[in-house]
């Protein structure tokens, strides 16, 4: 069964298409416009053993909100469509993952019930034109959304942005590996309701 999907979206803001295959080997082709938003991708991809491609094209030179909320809502729902119906899935994925200062922590649920929680300590870039806390904070947002996942994003300590923005990609692509691989005990979806 292959688990991919390819979706497009088009808007006057933004040209958004993503590719992605939950049973890859880690390769990732990333162009957004906003290079430090390519490297995060990147590493999600990597250390979640999936293949991605994204090509973005959005109004950078108004701020960067438009293409990082937009590539997030096409990674949701690209997601989404290549779970399909969920069955026989872990659904439950957590990864802590050191970056130097950093420590970052994700708790995810593939439930079909979007929620964020987001805690970061004070970091530098916080506005719309640095991907930082801020940005990436709506990039979440709209991923879990469309993704239907339930996210939770906690970073005890750490001092520089980059660093805290990076173990928290890094364990999003490690966590979510775990909550989509399979388990031959889990028969249909895992829920006691027997639905999601």
């Amino acid at each position: 069964m292959e688990r991919k999907s390819k979706i497009e979206r088009n808007t006057k803001e933004t040209q958004v298409e993503i590719e992605l295959d939950l049973d890859g080997t880690g390769k990732a082709d990333v162009t957004t416009g906003i290079p430090f938003l390519d490297h995060m991708l990147t590493l999600f991809t990597v250390h979640g053993f999936f293949d991605l491609t994204v090509k973005a094209k959005g109004d950078i030179e108004v701020d960067l909100h438009h293409t990082v909320e937009d590539v997030g809502l096409v990674l949701g729902e690209v997601l989404d469509a290549a779970l399909g119906d969920r069955k026989g899935i872990k659904r439950y994925g957590y990864a802590i993952t050191p970056m130097d200062e950093a420590l970052g922590k994700v708790a995810l649920d593939l439930s079909k019930r979007p929620f964020l929680v987001y805690n970061l300590p004070e970091a530098p870039g916080g506005d719309d034109n640095t991907f930082g806390p801020y940005l990436a904070r709506e990039f979440f947002r709209a991923f879990s959304v469309k993704g239907g996942i339930n996210l939770h994003i906690n970073v005890d300590y750490g001092d520089n942005y980059h660093h805290i923005i990076e173990s928290v990609f890094k364990s999003l692509g490690r966590a979510l590996d775990e909550a989509v691989s399979f388990d031959d005990r889990i028969v249909g979806v895992r829920s006691s309701k027997g639905a999601l």
